[in-house]
């Protein structure tokens, strides 16, 4: 995959270059449709959890599956609340699932087989990003694997636009410390907090304190989401 076609997702300035990257992406790899969800929850009684989605999903379709129960019913959907590994769907998961009337209801829209995953980020906020088809997946090991990668790091580089722009939450740019920004550099070229106290002349808990005080600061859960938001930011 083109890595332009990375950027040209995760550095989208609107909506509508979010969803047309999306589909950009989905169409190289042969699949006609998809959609980013962003769910943002709360945990406790008496939580809820807000959904709000980009991508092509006809309208035909939105307009059969509003009933709330039915989102609560599909199998894909509550697996991928809990679940962080991609998931792999069609009529028999469905059925499987007690839910061969939705996947009857989708059916006519194009729906027949998909890859999912859910990317869990901080503030209680998942993003499920989904690609499907009106065929069947490839059954060569090496393809389908191939498929599946380039899914994963498509949510990784999707989570951010759509935490920017699904949310409106885009506002004041975070800053990072200079001794921060010292840390996400020399971790950005893969070394070890170990590695990186060393050339830095501090103790490897200090360094994991700033990763810490990082990912709070930029809203991100994972070392290499630090240095992608960072770099999308123009920080690094």
């Amino acid at each position: 995959m083109n890595f332009q076609r990375y950027e040209q997702v995760s550095q989208a300035a609107d909506l509508e270059s979010l969803r047309r990257g999306l589909i950009d992406f989905a169409n190289e790899l042969d699949f006609g449709l998809v959609v980013g969800v962003l769910a943002t929850g709360h945990r406790g009684p008496g939580g809820h959890t807000e959904f709000v989605s980009v991508g092509n999903t006809p309208e035909a379709f939105l307009a059969a599956s509003r009933d709330p129960d039915n989102a609560r019913r599909d199998p894909v959907h509550q697996r991928l609340m809990t679940q962080a590994t991609p998931l792999i769907y069609d009529q028999s998961f469905y059925v499987a699932g007690g839910a061969g009337d939705l996947w009857e209801m989708q059916a006519p829209f194009g729906y027949r087989t998909g890859i999912a995953v859910a990317l869990h980020m901080p503030g209680y906020r998942r993003l499920m990003l989904g690609m499907d088809r009106d065929r069947a997946l490839p059954r060569h090991p090496v393809k389908l694997n191939r498929l599946i990668a380039d899914l994963q790091l498509l949510a990784v580089h999707a989570q951010d636009a759509a935490a920017r722009l699904l949310t409106g939450s885009a506002g004041s740019l975070p800053t990072l410390a200079p001794r921060q920004l010292e840390v996400l550099r020399l971790t950005m070229e893969g070394k070890s907090a170990w590695v990186v106290g060393n050339l830095l002349g501090i103790s490897e808990n200090t360094v994991n304190y700033h990763l810490k005080q990082i990912f709070r600061q930029l809203d991100v859960s994972t070392k290499h989401h630090a240095v992608l938001k960072a770099l999308e930011l123009g920080l690094l």
